[in-house]
């Protein structure tokens, strides 16, 4: 079994962190995952910076009171893929989205939701 390097745990604990408070919805906590220009890209959008990225987080827990289910993280520290399930007030509900992670200095600068 390959044993987990410091920065593939790292950006491990970082999503975990995300998702944990995800599941809270605590969009303070979730915000504090992001750097300051952080690029968000989600349902065709591309949203830049902290305060459009927390109106994101504020819009989608208002529209589909979303909870998360980390399925699996794979990848190299600073770049990082995460499978989470995904339920919520959607049709389809629950989906299983990949995340897609850029991660510097224990933030993500750019996460596309594919």
């Amino acid at each position: 079994m390959k044993k987990q390097t410091t920065a593939q745990s790292s950006a491990a604990r970082t999503i975990k962190k995300y998702v944990a408070a995800s599941n809270k919805h605590d969009v303070k906590s979730i915000v504090a995952c992001f750097a300051d220009d952080a690029v968000v890209h989600d349902e065709g959008e591309k949203l830049r910076g902290k305060k459009a990225v927390e109106g994101w987080i504020v819009k989608t827990i208002e529209k589909y009171k979303f909870q998360f289910k980390l399925l699996g993280v794979k990848g190299d520290g600073t770049k990082a893929v995460a499978a989470i399930e995904v339920s919520g007030t959607f049709d389809g509900s629950p989906v299983t989205l990949d995340y897609h992670f850029t991660i510097k200095n224990g933030k993500f600068s750019s996460v596309a939701i594919k």
